[in-house]
């Protein structure tokens, strides 16, 4: 693996008890665009997302505030710590979170995965796209349900979906940095171009005309699903090949999108053959 620290912090990592917002301690994250990436540093927190962060060739580490336990933790998890690390007791990183953040002993400063495109999905077979699906905890689950599933890459709108934040690859518990995120401009036209390079793009719908299980997948899958309440958005529909239905035999007829996610997910790869 790479080393990905920057400028005369390259090499052999140090460590400190510098104070975070002290000296040469804590940068305050800049402000973020909704569903685009951050435009400053991310602040990654908790033992998977930190790990999964230190194990992705794509994603820029900065600096790792830790306990000395949480450090050894890393370590023994044979983790390489490739940035300098501030040595930081529990209370100093409970600062640099939100109240209800579990860090537990580690708080890694880095910059926003790159901004991925469709040029990033060569090769792919199973894809999954959400239509304004905002709430960053289900974008999360979705997220580990996905890299569960080996689905190839999730996609969202560059608008109307959760920023790459603590949040969100904290929900995905490490799967932010496992898959590709891929984030469009327009929905519609992203499955149109999908749709040209030879992907059946089906639009899981509770009117839909035939269950999921019924329908006739093909080689290369986009599965779409919307934000609850409103669904899939009319015009991304018209931009699929059918529209499906998940059938529940139970008193409740609906899932919450981040489970309808994971049925999809299994059904798809199950017709697919994968």
């Amino acid at each position: 693996m790479s080393e990905h620290s920057s400028g005369p912090q390259r090499g052999r990592p140090f460590t400190s008890k510098a104070r975070p917002g002290k000296g040469q301690g804590f940068i305050k994250p800049a402000p973020r665009r909704p569903g685009l990436p951050p435009e400053g540093p991310v602040l990654l927190y908790g033992l998977h997302t930190v790990e999964a962060a230190f194990r992705n060739r794509d994603r820029r580490r900065i600096r790792l505030y830790a306990t000395e336990n949480a450090v050894n933790r890393l370590e023994e998890r044979g983790v390489k710590i490739d940035v300098p690390v501030d040595i930081q007791m529990p209370r100093a990183l409970d600062r640099m979170v939100t109240r209800d953040a579990v860090h537990q002993g580690m708080i890694l400063e880095a910059d926003p995965l790159p901004a991925y495109g469709v040029k990033e999905l060569k090769g792919a077979r199973l894809v999954l796209a959400l239509d304004q699906v905002t709430d960053p905890h289900n974008v999360g689950a979705i997220l580990r349900s996905a890299v569960a599933l080996a689905a190839d890459a999730v996609v969202t709108t560059e608008r109307h979906a959760p920023e790459e934040g603590s949040v969100l690859a904290k929900s995905a518990s490490g799967a932010l940095d496992m898959i590709r995120h891929v984030r469009v401009k327009n929905l519609a036209k992203f499955l149109e171009e999908m749709g040209g390079q030879g992907f059946f793009r089906v639009a899981l719908d509770s009117d839909g005309p035939a269950t999921l299980e019924e329908t006739t997948f093909g080689s290369k899958t986009v599965l779409v699903l919307g934000s609850e309440g409103k669904g899939v958005r009319p015009g991304v529909r018209a931009a699929c090949d059918t529209t499906a239905r998940l059938d529940m035999p139970g008193e409740i007829r609906s899932l919450n999108v981040s489970n309808a996610a994971v049925l999809s997910l299994y059904l798809a790869r199950s017709k697919m053959g994968l």
